[in-house]
């Protein structure tokens, strides 16, 4: 199934392109972030992306998603659940233990967690990795170049406003599918007014 969903997207005309073996391996443990996230077909570029590189790929999705017949399909492509409606699900907790457990395991996160224009990214992306001591790798979909892959790997220096403006600047050339969804000079100026 996952080779058929690369060869899908390349059928599309699109590519494919990653760093060097020695980045692939610290891939391996990370946390990944999906941006910009403006329609459910990054979701399905991203998947691809993750499988061509042959990612141990795990995200968290609603819990309400995992029913017959896509509870199996969805375990499959790497989901775990979460309640979303419960803001004590300790997801970050989880997400910390679990690549505190294993060694081989990247961690997707879309942090805007709306395909909606946003002025703040969701900041438990950046705490996992923080305190899981991993890196963040930033990942891109660029729909008018039609290419998509992965920046650079920011170690995150506790620092988040200074840390989140490294990462944005590297989208200054990514364009989304929505524009009406992805503002990237408001998500700046959030962390610039956050940094004074």
């Amino acid at each position: 199934m996952k080779k058929l969903w690369i060869s899908i997207a390349r059928l599309f005309g699109w590519r494919f392109i990653y760093p060097d073996e020695n980045t692939v391996q610290r891939l391996r443990h990370c946390v990944l972030v999906e941006a910009p996230h403006t329609s459910i077909y990054d979701f399905l570029l991203g998947a691809a992306s993750v499988w061509e590189m042959d990612l141990n790929g795990r995200f968290f999705i609603k819990k309400e998603f995992f029913v017959f017949p896509l509870r199996r399909f969805l375990r499959r492509c790497g989901a775990m659940p979460i309640d979303r409606g419960n803001r004590s699900n300790h997801m970050v907790e989880k997400a910390i233990e679990t690549l505190n457990k294993e060694n081989d395991i990247t961690l997707i996160i879309t942090p805007e967690g709306t395909r909606k224009k946003v002025k703040r990214w969701k900041r438990g992306f950046y705490e996992i990795a923080l305190q899981a001591n991993v890196p963040i790798a930033v990942t891109y979909i660029n729909y008018r170049t039609k290419v998509m892959g992965v920046g650079p790997l920011i170690e995150p220096s506790g620092d988040f406003n200074a840390d989140m403006l490294k990462i944005l600047d590297f989208y200054d050339d990514v364009s989304p599918r929505n524009a009406e969804g992805w503002d990237l000079e408001l998500l700046k100026s959030t962390y610039r007014k956050n940094k004074e």
